[in-house]
């Protein structure tokens, strides 16, 4: 087989430690850091130390990795409501990981068990066990302790069917409402998430329980003040929308087959209750942002294939005003509801979904029209602060469908009032044109007009100002136009050196604590651009600080850094696609005295690699495993491609730089980065999986139920759209996962129709790939639904198997050797059809006993084997040629050690033995006489 991580004790040692054998694992583990080098995974401290986790949480309480190896801990020793309260935690920082939601479902089902015999006291029923935790929890004298346990044990009833459907019927959703109006944090967010257990996955439910408790009273939770509810109740939304929208695409609509009306009005409502509270004052930033994160999820289509945008259109027409008047707020001023760092980044991610996901010009034109109204309306009033709204709006729409942001610029009077405006001694006004012409300066229509305009006074600003905040976003502007060239060394907008300058006023206001994270951010944006010159991306990764720094922000609450940061790491480790020229077309373009792109000679393969190794050295795995877990609009496709780059070309390009990506946190944050991205982005994240999973055991890169999540990825490869290379690593990467077990590795792969595709590659010229996708057959074929196409008649399956034993390719060779001694000795009926392949089987399966290569006499035995032990008369073939000879030979081979070859070809003479063809004397073989 073609298992390419036999780590047998390590494996032995992870067996024992699930079945709660401790000290069996501790044993095997031991034993296999002796034996390699190869890090062992944290069962081994488990052995040593069940809660040595509590010491690490102390230090770092947001260490979710220790959390998770306590909860298990606490599980194993029978703690299990300490167990659910990590498990929940850990749950909470990461809702989509697989392994988090299956240790909370194992520990709800424990917990239930136990209230059944001595919790909740012996009582019987779910019914029963429901009605006592609402007495409970309406019961104003009852400490708040068992209140709270009684919650808690409402959310892990409502994760199954049962328990969801009691909690319905016994009237639980006005309990819920009551709950929800508690002035308990805890009490709140258990209720919430028991909401969200009767609304997953059950439209009939969902359309009751947002009738019965009204989207004003979940708006009015999602937009309190507590970030935690608020992001708790965003996701009870989130859960209500894919139950609607879900049932819209099923006949039956609910689990309970309820006739339902169609849910398309409730929807409806629900939007306009979120575009309500855009402008809405009482609501929260952190509230607002959640709303704004529903509208990016719920309202573009989510393919283009789809041909009704109808939801888009009718939010513009409904809602995009309102977007516009939190777009338009500059949180400084005393009017304008209250917004969070994040928002004007996330108005614009929004702004541009709906922008593209228009379908014609009158779309656009109606758009453009809203937009340019909302701008000329507030433009237009005498009061200055009517002005600075309008440009803030401005700047917000060029961040996002920057060509209705160009439009609104270009109305009459804004862009000569943006640049006086930069002169303004009011901060706030400065600080709102500056930000604005530096998003100008970005977009190519108005970048030449801002180079003849406006240097000269970005300039003044960086120089003259006395607020650093005005000078960091001067700097930036200045890098932006100072980039004009790209990666261009021959096209450089400024004198020699300058850049470098600039880079270095970056870096150091980056590193500048005393500086708002808003103006440091700035910072990385200016150095976003500046690395496309390969001096700045040398000076950069040589500045720890900096790197560090930088690092610091991606991990912070700041999300509008994600994509400056993903930029910056992109260009210091050229990961951006660049086409090399013709070089005869780069001679008759100097000829033609066309002006032809240089490279800078520090963007050499050379200085590329020592750059990666700097940055590896500087953490910025960590980094970037933080960005990829963001929640937030401002992660968008763009920078989620930025990061899937990066962690391809960069992270995992060398062999042994993957051990230190896999032990960060990159093979887990690699699999959302592989199902949600642009096409690009998708490819990128799933080669970089493949290669992990060629040279790491995937039982350690991606552990338990996540090796379930990488195949998809995998198997997307297999497309002809794919490089050649994209299709060789994934079909590598596939055959170690098929190599691991039936359920998690091998079922998944046959799900997703990867056999055929695989089998499509074995036709491949290229003989690497042909090869591969051979032994990736070799490991499929463990499964009994692999064996039973090759059983099933008519096909060339079994053929092809043994006419690629005969080929040249040893590689080749002994993968169809191996797929076919699993074959014959899992189904030993195919023995009898070997003959019917080819008319030269007997040669091929004696060049395979004859071989030089050990491997392949080994492939070659078992075969002959399990042919003589399935017919006599096949039997009888092989001993009449020459065979016996051969096996003869091979059963003296190594009589000292005895090794495995000797011994199967010894075992297929006494088979023969047994047959009557052959007669043993002695210990002397020879073919039996009619007498005998």
């Amino acid at each position: 087989l073609f298992n390419l991580s036999a780590e047998q004790s390590h494996g032995s040692g992870n067996h024992l430690f699930k079945s709660g054998d401790a000290q069996g694992a501790l044993s095997c583990y031991t034993k296999a850091l002796k034996l390699s080098a190869i890090p062992i995974r944290h069962n081994f401290y488990h052995c040593l130390t069940p809660l040595s986790s509590p010491t690490a949480l102390d230090s770092d309480p947001g260490d979710i990795k220790a959390r998770f190896r306590r909860a298990q801990a606490l599980q194993k020793l029978g703690r299990l409501d300490q167990a659910f309260l990590d498990a929940q935690k850990c749950a909470q920082l990461e809702p989509k990981n697989k392994a988090f939601q299956e240790l909370l479902r194992l520990l709800g089902t424990q917990i239930q068990q136990k209230v059944r015999s001595c919790g909740f006291r012996m009582l019987s029923s779910t019914d029963a066990r429901v009605q006592q935790m609402f007495k409970l929890l309406l019961d104003d004298s009852a400490q708040l302790s068992d209140k709270q346990k009684a919650a808690q044990n409402l959310v892990v009833l409502s994760r199954e069917d049962a328990g969801a459907e009691q909690v319905f019927r016994n009237d639980g959703v006005k309990l819920l409402q009551k709950l929800l109006a508690s002035h308990h944090e805890d009490i709140v967010l258990s209720a919430l998430r028991t909401l969200v257990g009767l609304c997953t996955g059950h439209q009939s439910r969902t359309m009751a329980i947002v009738h019965e408790l009204g989207m004003p009273q979940l708006c009015a939770v999602m937009g309190s003040g507590a970030s935690a509810v608020s992001l708790a109740a965003c996701h009870l939304l989130q859960v209500m929308f894919e139950a609607l929208t879900e049932g819209m695409k099923r006949d039956i609509r609910g689990k309970d087959e309820a006739i339902l009306p169609e849910p398309s009005r409730e929807l409806r409502s629900m939007l306009q209750h979120l575009l309500d509270m855009m402008p809405a004052a009482t609501v929260s930033g952190p509230g607002r942002d959640s709303a704004i994160n529903l509208l990016v999820k719920q309202v573009p289509r989510k393919s283009l294939r789809n041909p009704d945008n109808s939801v888009t259109l009718w939010t513009v027409d409904h809602g995009l005003k309102k977007v516009l008047e939190v777009a338009g707020t500059v949180p400084e001023l005393a009017d304008g509801p209250p917004l969070t760092d994040n928002t004007p980044m996330s108005c614009s991610v929004l702004l541009n979904k709906l922008y593209d996901d228009l379908k014609c010009d009158s779309e656009r034109e109606n758009f453009n029209r809203l937009c340019e109204e909302y701008v000329q309306y507030y433009f237009s009033q005498p009061a200055l602060e009517s002005k600075v709204r309008a440009i803030q709006a401005v700047s917000v729409l060029l961040q996002g469908p920057s060509d209705v942001g160009n439009r609104t610029l270009e109305l009459s009077g804004v862009m000569e009032t943006v640049i006086a405006m930069c002169a303004s001694e009011n901060l706030i006004h400065q600080q709102v044109a500056v930000e604005t012409l530096i998003h100008a300066a970005g977009k190519a229509k108005r970048a030449s007009f801002i180079t003849a305009n406006g240097v000269a006074l970005l300039k003044d600003l960086y120089k003259t100002s006395e607020n650093d905040r005005i000078r960091v976003r001067a700097l930036v502007g200045l890098c932006k136009l100072g980039s004009a060239g790209g990666t261009d060394f021959s096209m450089k907008q400024f004198a020699e050196g300058s850049t470098l300058k600039l880079a270095k006023q970056c870096r150091k206001w980056l590193c500048n604590d005393s500086l708002p994270a808003t103006s440091r951010r700035w910072a990385v944006e200016g150095l976003a651009y500046l690395t496309f010159d390969a001096d700045v991306k040398e000076d950069l990764v040589e500045d720890k600080k900096a790197l560090n720094a930088m690092f610091e922000l991606a991990k912070s609450e700041d999300k509008t850094v994600l994509f400056a940061v993903g930029s910056t790491l992109v260009n210091c480790t050229n990961s951006y696609d660049v086409e090399k020229p013709d070089p005869q077309l780069v001679e008759l373009a100097k000829y033609a005295k066309q002006h032809v792109p240089e490279e800078h000679p520090k963007d050499a393969q050379f200085f590329v690699e020592k750059r990666l190794l700097k940055l590896l050295q500087a953490g910025v795995v960590s980094a970037l495993v933080c960005m990829v877990k963001q929640e937030s609009p401002a992660l968008t496709d763009a920078c989620k491609e930025c990061i899937a780059r990066y962690l391809f070309l960069a992270l995992v390009e060398r062999q042994e730089d993957r051990g230190m990506v896999v032990a960060q946190g990159g093979g887990k944050a690699l699999i959302p980065l592989a199902t949600e991205n642009t096409d690009v982005g998708k490819v990128k994240a799933s080669q970089a999986l493949a290669k992990i999973t060629i040279t790491s055991n995937p039982e350690i890169a991606f552990p338990g139920e996540r090796i379930y999540e990488v195949v998809r990825p995998l198997v997307n490869l297999l497309h002809l759209e794919c490089t050649l290379l994209q299709n060789f690593e994934a079909l590598m990467a596939l055959t170690n996962l098929a190599g691991i077990n039936e359920r998690l590795s091998r079922q998944k792969i046959i799900k997703e129709k990867a056999v055929s595709k695989v089998e499509g590659y074995m036709f491949e010229e290229h003989e690497l790939v042909r090869a591969a996708a051979t032994e990736c057959m070799c490991n499929l074929a463990l499964s009994t639904e692999v064996q039973k196409l090759f059983l099933a008649t008519g096909n060339d399956r079994l053929k092809l198997v043994v006419l690629f034993c005969g080929e040249e390719d040893e590689r080749l060779r002994k993968a169809a050797a191996g797929t076919l001694a699993m074959l014959t000795a899992e189904q030993p009926e195919l023995c009898a059809r070997i003959p019917g392949t080819t008319s030269h089987w007997l040669e091929i399966l004696q060049a395979l006993l004859l071989s030089d290569s050990q491997d392949l006499r080994h492939r070659g035995v078992v075969i002959a084997l399990n042919i003589m032990q399935a017919e006599r008369d096949l039997t009888e073939k092989l001993m009449e040629s020459e065979a016996l000879e051969i096996l003869s030979v091979m059963a003296k081979e190594d009589t000292d050690a005895r090794g495995p070859i000797a011994k199967i070809a010894q075992q297929c003479l006494e088979v023969a033995v047994r047959y009557g063809i052959i007669k043993s004397a002695e210990g002397r073989v020879g073919k039996a006489t009619s007498d005998s």
